[in-house]
């Protein structure tokens, strides 16, 4: 069977940067609604369309059709007593507005802290990699929700 519209296909894969650093060992495999559903990146879905079950990929993304350029405006610089008492670098914190984004700590310093609305991998250039392992037609369930079960 191949990979085409409206079937949930199974992947194991790798992401490195180009570089060759692994950024993602995909320790569990990745199941998509195929055809447009939003559930991969869609330069990644066109590269996979027509493959079958046992077909190796590679693509590469560049960061415009992975996570996106990094935008320096995602980045701002608030007041400690903003946030909770036990915050620290790492925590995600979400922001309030029309997009509800989702911002990391990235640096305390004394009565300052950094906070970045980026993705972690906003601005890399990305490598994936792997096998197709599974393909099925989706039920019309899955097709109706535009998600695997």
């Amino acid at each position: 069977m191949q990979i085409s519209r409206n079937h949930v296909v199974t992947l194991n894969y790798q992401v490195t940067n180009r570089e060759g650093e692994v950024v993602d060992t995909g320790s569990e495999p990745l199941v998509y609604l195929h055809g447009g559903y939003g559930g991969l990146f869609d330069a990644l879905e066109m590269a996979l369309q027509g493959k079958g079950e046992g077909d190796a990929f590679r693509v590469e993304l560049s960061a415009e059709e992975a996570f996106g350029e990094y935008d320096e405006a995602l980045v701002s610089i608030e007041s400690r007593d903003a946030f909770p008492p036990n915050i620290h670098v790492g925590t995600q914190v979400e922001a309030e507005g029309d997009d509800d984004l989702l911002f990391t700590v990235t640096s305390i310093d004394g009565d300052r802290v950094v906070i970045d609305g980026n993705h972690p991998l906003a601005g890399l250039d990305l490598v994936f990699s792997g096998t197709v392992v599974g393909v099925r037609p989706a039920s019309s369930r899955e097709i109706t929700r535009g998600e695997p079960d």
